[in-house]
C-alpha cells in the first residue's frame, strides 16, 4: 500500500500536466466544432479522440482504465437504455403538452439529406465519439490515479456540464419552448408576456423615442432567458455526466455511448416526426 501511494505522488506532476493537456485539446475541439467549423466535426472529433487516447496510454494508462473492457454487458445496458430513450421520445411527441419541446427549429430547418448527417455522421463521430472517450474515458481515467474513482466521475462531470456552454446557447435560440421551460414560465406567462409587447411595441412605434427602449429591454430580457438556459443545461449536463460514469463504471464506455447516440440522434428523428401546431409556424425542408 505504501509503495502504492509513493508510486502515485511520483507521478502526480505527470498527471496533472496530462490531464491540463487533456482539457486543452478538449477545449480547442469544443470552439472548432461549436463555432468555427462545424460540419467537419466528425474530423475534429476523430483528431482531439486520438490525441487524448495517446496521451492517455504515454502515461502508462491501460484501456481497460480507460473503459474498453466489458462490451458485451456494456452493449445490453445501453441497449436497455437507448430502446427506453426511444419510447419516452415516442410519447414527448404524442402528447400535446409536451410535443412542443421537440420542435428544434436546428432539426426542423434541415433537409432530409442533412438530418440523415447530423444522426448517422456528426452525432456519432461528430460528438459522442470524442465525449465519451474525452469525459468517460481518459478524464476520469488521469483523474483517478490520484484522486480515486469519486472525485475522478464528479471532476470529469463537472467538465463535461461545462463543456455544453455553447452549445446551450445555441439551443436557447433555437427552441424556445425548452427555453421557456427552462426559465420556468408557464403558458399563461408568456402569452401574458406576449401580449405585454406586442402592445409595447405597438406604442413605442406610435411614440417613436420608446422603440429604442423597447428593444434594449426585449434585448435584455433574451440575454437573461439565455444565461438561465445555459446554466441549467451546464447544471443538467454535470448530472447526466456521472450517470453516464456509472453506466462506464459498470459496462464500460459502450453502456454510456450507446444511451448517449439515442438521446442525440434520436432527438432529430422525433423532431422531425413530431406533428406541428394547427396554426404553428415550425417548418420541415423537405
Amino acid at each position: 500500500m505504501g509503495e502504492l501511494r509513493a508510486g502515485r505522488k511520483a507521478g502526480g506532476g505527470g498527471d496533472g500536466a496530462a490531464l491540463a493537456g487533456a482539457v486543452a485539446v478538449l477545449a480547442a475541439a469544443n470552439v472548432l466544432n461549436n463555432r468555427v467549423a462545424p460540419r467537419l466535426a466528425p474530423l475534429t472529433s476523430a483528431a482531439a479522440t486520438g490525441a487524448l487516447l495517446a496521451l492517455a496510454r504515454h502515461r502508462g494508462i491501460t484501456w481497460a482504465e480507460i473503459g474498453f473492457r466489458d462490451p458485451a454487458r456494456g452493449l445490453r445496458i445501453g441497449g436497455l437504455l437507448a430502446s427506453a430513450v426511444a419510447g419516452g421520445y415516442a410519447v414527448g411527441i404524442a402528447l400535446p403538452a409536451t410535443r412542443p419541446l421537440f420542435r428544434d427549429e436546428r432539426a426542423l430547418s434541415l433537409s432530409r439529406a442533412r438530418v440523415l448527417e447530423e444522426a448517422l455522421l456528426q452525432v456519432p463521430f461528430g460528438t459522442v465519439l470524442l465525449e465519451e472517450a474525452g469525459f468517460r474515458g481518459v478524464l476520469p481515467a488521469l483523474v483517478a490515479r490520484s484522486h480515486g474513482p469519486r472525485v475522478a466521475a464528479a471532476v470529469s462531470s463537472v467538465l463535461f456540464g461545462l463543456w455544453h456552454v455553447l452549445p446551450a446557447t445555441d439551443m436557447a435560440a433555437a427552441n424556445p419552448a425548452l427555453t421557456r421551460l427552462a426559465t420556468g414560465e408557464t403558458s399563461a406567462e408568456t402569452s401574458a408576456e406576449t401580449s405585454a409587447e406586442t402592445s409595447a411595441e405597438t406604442s413605442a412605434e406610435t411614440a417613436g423615442e420608446g422603440a429604442g427602449e423597447t428593444s434594449a429591454e426585449m434585448s435584455d430580457g433574451t440575454a437573461v432567458e439565455t444565461t438561465r438556459v445555459v446554466a441549467g443545461s451546464v447544471a443538467t449536463t454535470a448530472l447526466a455526466g456521472l450517470l453516464f460514469c456509472e453506466l462506464r463504471r459498470r459496462g464500460g464506455l459502450a453502456a454510456p455511448a450507446l444511451l448517449h447516440l439515442a438521446t442525440n440522434s434520436l432527438g432529430y428523428l422525433f423532431a422531425r416526426l413530431a406533428p406541428g401546431d394547427p396554426g404553428g409556424t415550425a417548418r420541415r425542408t423537405v
